[in-house]
């Protein structure tokens, strides 16, 4: 048995999920041990080959058997990076209709120490509902991580400027995160 510490890393469909095999080349270093979770949508931008040579398995995108480990039992803190719109509005409603938000959604019931990298572009981020998203997770302990910045107060991205955005990204912003729960 590996004495890392597990850290489960939620990744939603934007565009900085394309580095994810970063992200968790930066955990490692850390000293983590690193799962992946993928929600469906995901699934187009993640590498499993990149994923599994640095973790020692591919992510996780559909729900697990009942013979599986429970990866949220194992657990010493979850990442949500990119957290999208969608994954955070339904984590705050209590919906779990994917593994992904199943784990998200669990993890939050526990209290296990998160941090989460909100990627939202600017069309969705004054939606009525996001403000108290993102409360909503503050009041449960997430500790959010801007995306341009790395800051500590998430901030909308421009419509089209994801690839600048992923460029710019340091995972450095979430590791000093961790480091810190």
């Amino acid at each position: 048995m590996r004495s890392e510490p597990l850290v489960t890393l939620v990744v939603c469909g934007a565009p900085l999920a394309i580095r994810t095999p970063d992200l968790v080349a930066a955990l490692c270093g850390e000293g983590w041990r690193v799962s992946v979770v993928g929600t469906p949508a995901s699934a187009a931008w993640l590498d499993p080959v990149a994923i599994a040579r640095l973790t020692g398995e591919p992510p996780w995108l559909e729900f697990r058997s009942p013979y599986q480990p429970r990866l949220i039992d194992a657990s010493s803190a979850l990442v949500v990076c990119p957290a999208t719109f969608n994954t955070i509005n339904k984590a705050a409603s209590g919906i779990s209709d994917t593994y992904a938000l199943g784990v998200l959604c669990e993890a939050l019931s526990i209290g296990l120490p998160m941090v989460a990298v909100p990627m939202v572009n600017h069309r969705l981020w004054g939606h009525p509902a996001w403000a108290g998203s993102l409360n909503f997770m503050r009041r449960a302990g997430v500790r959010l991580v801007d995306v341009v910045s790395g800051g500590t107060v998430p901030t909308p991205v421009a419509a089209g400027a994801g690839d600048r955005v992923v460029a710019g990204f340091d995972p450095v912003w979430l590791t000093a995160r961790l480091v810190t729960l």
